[in-house]
């Protein structure tokens, strides 16, 4: 299997950090500017694993990232949870009174807007990826800009950090999770959350019974996100997460569920990223 790990965004992003987080230091990346160029190195086998951001606490889900990886047929083989924190970053030995621009990805800059009400001369451009700007800022010399950017990207780039942990809300956190094509091979012992996605008909109370069966079958629902079904009007897939203490009870609910659900498919076993 390709060992090479895609990732969206450029090393020293957030991603980047998750990959290293689960993987180790000591990994090959492949830098995607896109979810879609992602996926797409998957197909093509460019990268063998991907790393895919899905929720954020004040953000909420990502939702075509569901659709991404369901349509590609994709499998969840494990997540993690990273806080997410914001470093203001530049060229070593400038001050916040040097920066006239400040250069990042548009959600960083939003969830920093409080901080830059103080520093009105500082110009705020929206870019591509957080760490792709700090890379840039390093290999050509940007006096005066600065990035907004994870403390890795200061750290690979040879960057100073002007302000620490600028965002707004301290406690934002993003869930992401390592998909690939290839059926994974968990072993029970190592399984204790899966991702599932439904369709249901229209008959009242058709979510209320599966989700009370999946209660009645020992599991803690964790997350449902629906999606339009794009060639039905009006018509819903379900994307739940749960977890469970026994591999049995769980493939009780999935009996269960093949039996009471027009379509049914696993989207990936795994072990719960928050224990």
């Amino acid at each position: 299997m390709n060992k090479t790990i895609a990732i969206q965004g450029a090393e020293g992003s957030n991603h980047h950090k998750v990959a290293r987080d689960f993987y180790g230091a000591s990994i090959q990346l492949k830098e995607c500017m896109s979810f879609d160029a992602l996926v797409a190195s998957l197909l093509d086998n460019s990268a063998g694993i991907g790393v895919m951001a899905i929720e954020n606490t004040i953000a909420g889900s990502i939702i075509p990232n569901y659709a991404l990886i369901d349509a590609n047929n994709l499998h969840i083989i494990g997540e993690k949870y990273l806080n997410i924190h914001h470093h203001l970053m530049a060229l070593k030995g400038q001050r916040i009174d040097d920066i006239k621009e400040v250069w990042s990805h548009p959600m960083a800059l939003l969830q920093c807007k409080e901080f830059f009400k103080k520093y009105t001369h500082i110009k705020l451009v929206e870019d591509v990826d957080t760490a792709e700007v700090a890379k840039r800022i390093s290999q050509q010399n940007l006096v005066g800009i600065a990035a907004i950017a994870p403390k890795i990207a200061a750290e690979i780039f040879n960057l100073g950090i002007i302000e620490d942990e600028i965002q707004t809300i301290k406690e934002n956190a993003t869930r992401f999770v390592i998909v690939q094509t290839e059926l994974p091979t968990n072993g029970m012992g190592a399984i204790n959350k899966a991702s599932l996605k439904f369709q249901l008909d229209h008959k009242r109370g058709s979510l209320a019974a599966i989700l009370n069966m999946l209660s009645d079958c020992k599991m803690s629902l964790t997350k449902i996100q629906s999606l339009p079904v794009i060639e039905t009007p009006w018509k819903y897939s379900f994307f739940v997460d749960v977890t469970f203490e026994e591999y049995h009870d769980y493939k009780k609910a999935v009996k269960i569920i093949e039996i009471m659900a027009e379509e049914f498919k696993v989207l990936g076993t795994y072990k719960n990223g928050r224990k």
